[in-house]
């Protein structure tokens, strides 16, 4: 491209540098909330393992086993939803927007918080609730 020609004017080169670089941490921005977002979604996609699992092999013998790995696929989503969020973070506490309006770093949380919770409430309702009624 031309303005990849260096210029002559050595203030006009630093300013290029410049100028890409802050598009480059505008991009490794970009690059952090679509890494966020696949994470997330494998968390989502765990969940919902965990749920089909259930759902599935809900006649499992002993009763308890298929709970017990259907929690398992719940229990790693929310733990992948609390570990995105928290690299989310890090990551945007260490780059700068110059040009990008970026998602703030509370969004990250309650986000990664809010799916581990909801988790959370699953799995209680998997051991604790059966079709209403508490279990035995």
């Amino acid at each position: 491209m031309a303005q990849d020609d260096p210029p002559d004017d050595k203030d006009k080169s630093t300013e290029w540098a410049e100028v890409r670089t802050d598009l480059a941490e505008d991009r490794n921005i970009m690059a952090m909330e679509r890494t966020f977002a696949g994470w997330m979604r494998t968390a989502f996609a765990a969940i919902g393992i965990g749920l089909a699992f259930r759902a599935v092999f809900g006649e499992f013998q002993p009763p308890w086993l298929g709970k017990a790995i259907a929690t398992g696929f719940i229990a790693a989503g929310g733990m992948l939803a609390i570990g995105a969020q928290k690299r989310a973070s890090e990551t945007k506490s260490r780059l700068d927007s110059h040009r990008l309006e970026t998602a703030s770093t509370p969004n990250f949380r309650l986000f990664g918080y809010g799916v581990a919770f909801g988790s959370a409430l699953l799995i209680a309702g998997l051991w604790f609730l059966n079709d209403g009624n508490v279990a035995e």
